[in-house]
């Protein structure tokens, strides 16, 4: 961590001068390795490429790979077919754990041939695309099961934890569906959440506001409003996270939440890194753009 430089605690401490800095500004000012790309397609073609390198790598070593994987972002994972397929990279010694899924308003699995069904995208988009002879064994490709909520957990610890997590965060700054757990009635310390664990969550109000906002042209109804999600003890526990997001204006504030605070938050799940060993963050410049801070002209 840079030295010459006082960071706020929390949120409700960043000052005028953090949410305005420049992009040079924030990267110089980051408590945490961070890269910012030109836009959106150049963040996905590092990321692809950043993927492979550390697959061929552990290949090479004879090493699992043990991996945490969103679906958000997303669209490097064509691309990282793409590559592993043009230089055959072998996916069949990868444990590939997926962060979440959505339920339907029953708690029940929503099915894979449903639109925002992660485990359809990443078939659809990752699996089925690479050679049949580098593909993942079936078995190897692990998400939460609400029939076994426990047996997410187990697996990653039997197969010797987390290697590297890839970790979407949102403007709410939840990781996975890892949000806010605080309620007009309940309230939870670091402790508790950072200690959570696979299980059932509603969503909040407003993170449907957005992901209709971004996905069905406003329309609720079609999002699903509950989910399945890791829990931070297993992102935590990993041996190395890397945040990521593309949001552009919907991820300016956390961005500089995640750079310049210093004390993990339970309104800003994200936060929970800081005393992370191995953190880096990457961005496009959209997310990483100064904060306005008034009416447009």
């Amino acid at each position: 961590m840079p030295t010459n430089h006082t960071y706020a605690r929390t949120a409700n401490e960043l000052t005028h001068d953090d949410l305005t800095a420049s992009v040079p500004e924030l990267i110089a000012r980051s408590r945490y390795p961070m890269q910012v790309f030109d836009d959106k397609a150049a963040l996905y073609k590092w990321l692809a490429r950043e993927m492979a390198d550390e697959l061929s790598a552990r290949n090479a070593q004879g090493a699992p790979t043990r991996w945490l994987l969103p679906v958000g972002p997303k669209s490097h994972y064509p691309m990282l077919a793409e590559i592993c397929n043009r230089e055959r990279i072998s996916w069949r010694s990868v444990y590939a754990f997926h962060i979440d899924e959505f339920l339907d308003w029953q708690g029940r699995e929503i099915p894979p041939s449903h639109p925002f069904s992660f485990r359809g995208y990443c078939q659809a988009n990752l699996y089925d695309l690479l050679d049949p002879e580098l593909r993942p064994l079936p078995e190897n490709i692990v998400y939460p099961e609400i029939r076994d909520i426990d047996a997410y957990s187990e697996r990653i610890a039997a197969e010797g934890g987390l290697d590297t997590v890839f970790a979407g965060f949102g403007y709410r700054g939840h990781v996975a569906f890892n949000e806010p757990p605080s309620t007009r009635w309940h309230k939870y310390s670091v402790a508790e959440l950072a200690a959570s664990k696979t299980r059932v969550v509603p969503l909040l109000q407003d993170t449907i506001v957005a992901h209709s906002h971004r996905t069905t042209g406003g329309y609720t109804q079609a999002i699903p409003p509950m989910a399945l999600t890791v829990g931070m003890a297993d992102i935590l526990a990993a041996r190395r996270i890397r945040l990521l997001t593309d949001g552009g204006p919907w991820k300016q504030f956390i961005v500089r939440v995640v750079a310049l605070t210093t004390e993990p938050d339970v309104d800003y799940p994200v936060t929970l890194v800081h005393g992370h060993p191995q953190v880096d963050i990457a961005v496009d410049a959209a997310s990483a753009a100064p904060i306005p801070l008034g009416l447009e002209p």
